[in-house]
């Protein structure tokens, strides 16, 4: 069964983990947010492909879910040393990374080509591609003006009250090459659970990407368990928004592309409003603490999706 992820942020990137332990390598493709992308320090970064990269590598910080594991901050303090801004933590082994990509990609390489360079150099072995070569940066509008995405979620600690998200640029841009050829060959895509407003809606504004989704088995992970978000401010930014910050509300926003989601246990009342949708639900933990974790949560999900997929065949 050939798989594509989209995916973003730790959650994406701990059930990608999971999917890769289960799937051969040359069926696994996970395509992955690049509205948090910005430049800081004259260099490229990438938020969400370098945690998927990390995370598949199996090299990420445990603790915080991004960055990596024995990371080190000597660049940074010495940048403090000099009043620099210092309020995106950047590693010296990371800003290795951020220092390649950004020598590339002034070299005139695609996005895309100098991920899978990482990739290779990584050792990660599943397809990784960003949504898009072209920058689609992510604006928060909020209650103080317009924010980039990194100076809302970083700088300001998510605390400007949300009031909409733009994705610039989107009408010009297009699919990374392999995008959309993937996702014609899929058997199974799968909607990690990433915020569906600022990690997986950056995704589906690229043109050409929700149109590949259509008669496609596509199961959505929710990342909201009992109005809570494990990581970042989805429900937060879902209270802001005026909307009510639970799973069934990420079922509704994904519902014309779905046949099937899964809902964490907790949220098992929420099961008849989502058969009452036409969608097919699946109670099961969805907490992802551990990596046992989330090879347990992938290997229901590709099980999930593939009695989907057999079913629509029928």
């Amino acid at each position: 069964m050939k798989v594509v992820a989209l995916a973003g942020g730790v959650g994406g990137a701990r059930l990608a983990y999971g999917l890769a332990q289960l799937l051969p390598a040359a069926d696994l493709t996970v395509v992955v947010n690049i509205g948090d992308d910005f430049e800081h320090f004259g260099l490229y970064i990438c938020p969400d492909l370098d945690t998927i990269c990390y995370t598949l590598a199996g090299m990420e910080n445990p603790e915080t879910g991004w960055g990596r594991v024995d990371e080190s901050w000597n660049v940074l303090q010495h940048l403090a040393q000099f009043g620099a801004p210092e309020w995106f933590r950047l590693g010296d082994r990371d800003l290795a990374l951020h220092l390649e990509r950004t020598r590339r990609l002034q070299a005139g390489e695609p996005l895309s080509q100098v991920t899978r360079h990482i990739c290779q150099s990584l050792g990660v072995q599943p397809t990784v591609l960003p949504a898009s070569d072209d920058a689609v940066p992510t604006r928060v509008e909020t209650d103080e003006g317009s924010l980039s995405f990194q100076e809302y979620f970083v700088k300001r600690g998510c605390q400007p009250r949300v009031v909409a998200f733009r994705f610039e640029g989107e009408q010009y841009a297009s699919p990374a090459p392999g995008v959309l050829p993937t996702l014609q060959q899929a058997s199974l895509v799968v909607i990690c659970p990433s915020n569906p407003w600022v990690s997986i809606d950056p995704i589906l504004a690229i043109p050409g990407i929700q149109p590949g989704l259509v008669q496609k088995s596509v199961v959505a992970v929710s990342p909201i368990i009992a109005g809570k978000t494990v990581k970042g401010p989805a429900a937060k930014m879902c209270r802001e928004l005026g909307i009510p910050p639970t799973a069934l509300a990420v079922a509704q926003h994904y519902a014309l592309l779905l046949n099937g989601f899964v809902l964490d246990q907790a949220d098992a009342a929420l099961k008849p409003e989502i058969l009452d949708m036409g969608l097919q639900p699946l109670v099961i933990p969805t907490l992802m603490k551990t990596p046992a974790d989330r090879v347990s949560l992938a290997r229901q999900v590709l099980a999930f999706g593939s009695r989907l997929a057999n079913s629509t065949k029928e």
